[in-house]
């Protein structure tokens, strides 16, 4: 019945290091070599850091200076809820804050491979009412407000907990934050409710940063407090209390200010950043929780979620390169809620083809150049005498294009059905151009409006869109490659005379054609 129960959960706080093979997989060898190039020996202490932005797991261990260095940096498979603290039973968020990490948490019979307790809630916690259990970190890659590894990830970190408990260490730190606490993640979060308890977990890290040494937590006044001491003149130890007023305390002049000098430094990038107008990170609208990147891109339709992203490319490149472990069937990516992401105001983007060009950029669309289209050929200025152009198209033909406006702006032409139709039309007109012919502009727009009009006038929609809008609306669609096009056809409005580029092959040669 013991063993069942112990199955039955991913936690127990009664189990301590128990002999069996997952729980007493020995440290990689490669992990071993690390720390011989670190100075660092197999039972030092450790101290653990979470980042649910960035999606990573940091293992620091002691070296023979006394200080803590970054052993290695692992992946995230999945966490759930938003960026902040845990608050409540079942709101599926992963804690954030300073927790301790003893044997007794270490659950080495986990229902996910292997786990230990992160020690939610704190005293802070529950001085706040903050409620919830069996927090854990955790293989399975399976997150209820928990953060979940591969299996073949968490029997590492495993070890090198159990070693260094083997080594004397009698708890290990747990720090879990929202996310790296740099200036620029505290500019774009800047207007996120939680920045009060992230700028009094900051002292934390920036304590653990300047120092490079576990930080002493303590708790008073229903706050944090960082490597407090007792004064010179005091008779007795400090005593804490997370709802009491805090005793008089001190922090050691070499640390406080280093670590004023660093907060010094990160305000004044923080002001240039805002001053600078730094955008402000959307709000969660329902996404659960967040994937490190090398995850995702080996799920279909896998996401990020509320972690960095990566472009399509990087992503690609990911998906080809080896994940750090197993990734089990039943991994859940985050997903956002449709209904929440449906509700929520849409980002304002800077579109790159606006549908409601104004006339302008349409004609620098056009592919003739300027130099050779502003003195024209026979067929160019019979056409405009024909009625054929008009004031904008003979603008067309002489604006001069934008390198980076026709390159990513403009659509490309169409195949050779729009060259082919502009040559059988301006054919047709100098045909009726001869004597016996009517020469004026009425007779020739009359003859136009009897044409057939090509394809992209009969996919305009029902109702008349606007004078720009609708010359944007009725460009061809973009081509394979923009080198196997010099530009865009002019596009044809309802009852107007067709307009023909003035040095195209056709336009010079259609009559003898």
């Amino acid at each position: 019945m013991t063993a069942g129960g112990l199955l039955a959960g991913c936690n127990t706080d009664q189990v301590s290091l128990a002999t069996n093979a997952k729980a007493n997989q020995p440290v990689p060898p490669k992990l071993i070599a690390a720390m011989a190039e670190k100075d660092m020996d197999l039972q030092s202490p450790i101290l653990v850091r979470l980042f649910k932005q960035e999606a990573e797991l940091e293992v620091w261990k002691q070296t023979r200076s006394g200080q803590f260095a970054l052993l290695k940096t692992y992946p995230i498979c999945r966490w759930s809820g938003d960026l902040g603290p845990k608050v409540r039973e079942g709101d599926r968020q992963a804690p954030e804050g300073f927790y301790s990490i003893n044997p007794s948490q270490m659950n080495p019979q986990s229902s996910y491979y292997l786990s230990f307790n992160t020690g939610y809630p704190n005293a802070f916690d529950k001085a706040l009412g903050r409620t919830g259990s069996q927090l854990m970190v955790h293989g399975d890659c399976s997150s209820r407000g928990c953060y979940a590894m591969t299996d073949e990830q968490i029997a590492e970190i495993y070890s090198l907990g159990r070693e260094s408990f083997f080594g004397g260490q009698k708890a290990f730190q747990l720090q879990a934050y929202p996310f790296k606490m740099t200036p620029v993640n505290m500019a774009r979060h800047r207007n996120n409710p939680n920045m009060p308890f992230w700028k009094m977990i900051k002292e934390g890290y920036d304590h653990f940063e300047v120092t490079r040494q576990e930080p002493k937590v303590d708790f008073c006044e229903k706050r944090y407090v960082f490597d407090a001491a007792k004064p010179a003149d005091a008779k007795r130890d400090l005593v804490f209390d997370a709802s009491a007023r805090c005793p008089a305390y001190v922090i050691p002049e070499e640390i406080a200010s280093a670590v004023r000098e660093k907060q010094a430094k990160d305000e004044t990038e923080y002001a240039r950043l805002v001053a600078k107008g730094t955008p402000v990170a959307r709000m969660n609208t329902g996404i659960d929780g967040g994937m490190h990147k090398v995850f995702a891109a080996k799920i279909p339709e896998g996401s990020t979620g509320l972690s960095e992203s990566a472009e399509g490319t990087t992503l690609q490149m990911l998906a080809m390169a080896k994940a750090p472990g197993t990734i089990p069937g039943h991994v859940n990516p985050p997903k956002p809620n449709l209904d929440a992401v449906a509700s929520a105001p849409a980002p304002r983007e800077e579109p790159v083809v606006a549908v409601s060009a104004p006339a302008a950029s349409t004609r620098v669309a056009a592919a003739a150049p300027a130099a050779k289209s502003e003195s024209g050929g026979f067929f160019s200025n019979l056409g405009r005498k024909m009625g054929l152009g008009t004031a904008d198209t003979t603008v067309t033909a002489t604006a001069t294009p934008a390198p980076q406006a026709t390159a990513s702006v403009a659509p490309a032409a169409q195949t050779s059905t729009t060259p082919a139709t502009a040559a059988s039309r301006l054919k047709a007109a100098v045909t009726r151009f001869v004597p016996g012919h009517d020469k004026s502009k009425d007779s020739v727009k009359e003859a136009a409006k009897d044409t057939p009009k090509p394809a992209v006038a009969a996919a305009k929609p029902a109702e008349p869109p606007k004078p720009d809008t609708r010359l944007a609306a009725t460009r061809p669609a973009l081509k394979p490659s923009v080198s196997e096009g010099a530009g865009d056809s002019t596009p044809m409005i309802s009852g107007a005379a067709p307009v023909v580029q003035s040095n195209s092959f056709d336009s010079r040669f259609s009559a003898v054609k």
